[in-house]
């Protein structure tokens, strides 16, 4: 396993880590809850040591089935949370107000049986909290020793920048994959100026570049990969048609599973610290935890590249 350090903090994290939104069960289907702490478990003895939770995967099912897992072996494993996203009945909520996160902060180190969280992050923007004073309670955590490092995800570039002036932002995490580039341009640049790693999510476009679909799945309408992936509904599905055939392309060539090549592609950004990646065996786990055995040539970089753009282009 390769590690970065994620931006100019002193966190070193593995270049693949382990995102637990499927084991949250909600929509996903419930998984084996021993199965899903095994995985766990076995993520953290080949390498893997940062595993990503919040509490709004299953309603703080996630982040108990991460403390049990973890138990005994707290040591050397980075945990990353999030805070300001809700159940509220049958839908969520965004709300950073300092009340509200110090609360979930003390619901998430309990349900993990943990003094303090290594990461945590602001899961998406708050519109009606100025995020000085989220930041503000934040770092007053920080001060407290309940949490290490403090993050952000789906930050846009003036957020990032308004959010440096206040706290020791160490990530920021976004959806980042060959088939959605959208922080390419604007925010990773500046995490790169500002020092702030990046934390991939969607790493593998909710599991479409692993190339395991033949045919376009149909998913129940609760299931995320319905709704909050794009690329499972038409036109982009048949659209997207071309790079999965560049990227199988490759991976005949290279005797490597399909999602090495997408994670790869990843993972040649100096800015990216870590690709999230979510599992529902040990065996994808397994492989995708191997991906940083080797490196895409210059050449399958300007292919996908190109056929990425292809795809893209298309879209819009």
């Amino acid at each position: 396993m390769q590690y970065r350090t994620v931006g100019s903090s002193s966190m070193k994290v593995s270049v693949v880590s382990l995102g637990t939104w499927v084991y949250g069960g909600e929509g996903w289907g419930l998984p084996n809850e021993r199965e899903a702490g095994e995985m766990i478990r076995r993520a953290i003895e080949v390498g893997i040591n940062l595993i990503d939770t919040a509490p709004a995967y299953g309603n703080g099912r996630a982040e108990e089935i991460v403390g049990k897992a973890i138990k005994g072996r707290r040591e050397g494993v980075f945990i990353a949370t999030k805070c300001g996203l809700q159940t509220r009945g049958r839908g969520l909520q965004i709300s950073l107000a300092p009340s509200e996160i110090r609360k979930e902060l003390e619901q998430s180190l309990s349900r993990m049986g943990t003094d303090r969280i290594d990461l945590y992050q602001c899961h998406w923007p708050d519109p009606k909290t100025p995020i000085e004073e989220t930041l503000t309670e934040m770092v007053r955590m920080q001060d407290e020793g309940k949490i290490r490092f403090i993050g952000v995800s789906n930050f846009d570039e003036v957020l990032l920048e308004r959010a440096v002036e206040v706290a020791p932002v160490a990530a920021m995490q976004g959806e980042y994959s060959l088939l959605s580039r959208g922080i390419e341009k604007e925010v990773m640049p500046i995490c790169h100026r500002l020092g702030l790693g990046v934390l991939t999510y969607g790493s593998l476009g909710g599991g479409i570049l692993s190339g395991k679909y033949q045919s376009r799945p149909v998913f129940r309408k609760n299931d995320p990969r319905s709704f909050f992936y794009r690329y499972y509904r038409e036109p982009l599905w048949s659209r997207s048609a071309g790079l999965i055939r560049v990227i199988k392309e490759i991976a005949r060539e290279r005797e490597r599973p399909p999602a090495h090549v997408a994670l790869n592609w990843i993972l040649q950004h100096n800015e990216v610290s870590s690709a999230l990646v979510g599992a529902r065996t040990i065996q994808q786990m397994e492989e995708n935890a191997s991906t940083g055995e080797w490196v895409l040539s210059p050449d399958e970089s300007v292919r996908l590249e190109s056929a990425s753009e292809q795809c893209l282009t298309m879209v819009c």
